[in-house]
């Protein structure tokens, strides 16, 4: 009686294991269609091309002013205390444009995170209710590269999409 037990519960535990549902999507196809992340990208854009232009204004300020002082340095104008001074105020400038820089790379990540954090949550909860709807255990990404082998009639990607109201 033991044995037929022992042989009952194997089998129900292999089955169960077994029933698990898999799928997979691939996110760069899904954040291409949804019409946000263009909107997103677009702000993202300007913002950076904003934030570049007043860097490159500086750049060229201090490169002005660099040529200046080596073109009065040539002619002998000016005293080489003058050009130690402005040397340390020019190597200061220098100094602020690459502070402005990092300052540039902190507001472009914040901006970014502002941007497609809404974004990336409804995908996600979209995500989550098709896969509790269509009681997946797991759903891949396959644009990770990770995912060496996927049956097409796994793929979630449409569904996720119309829960996103996405008609493509």
């Amino acid at each position: 009686m033991k044995k037929y037990f022992l042989a009952a519960w194997c089998l129900l535990f292999t089955t169960l294991c077994f029933a698990q549902k898999f799928g997979y999507t691939n996110s760069n196809i899904l954040l291409r269609d949804i019409p946000e992340v263009k909107a997103a990208d677009s702000d993202l854009v300007a913002f950076q091309t904003q934030l570049t232009k007043r860097g490159q204004e500086m750049a060229k300020n201090l490169q002005e002013k660099a040529a200046e002082l080596k073109r009065k340095q040539d002619q002998g104008t000016i005293s080489p205390k003058d050009v130690e001074t402005q040397t340390a105020k020019l190597e200061e400038e220098q100094a602020k444009i690459a502070e402005y820089e990092q300052e540039v790379y902190k507001k472009l990540s914040l901006k970014r995170e502002e941007l497609f954090s809404p974004i990336l949550e409804r995908v996600n909860k979209a995500m989550e209710e098709v896969a509790k709807e269509n009681n997946y255990v797991y759903v891949f990404d396959n644009s990770t590269q990770m995912l060496l082998y996927a049956d097409e009639a796994l793929d979630v990607t449409s569904l996720v999409k119309a829960k996103l109201g996405i008609s493509k």
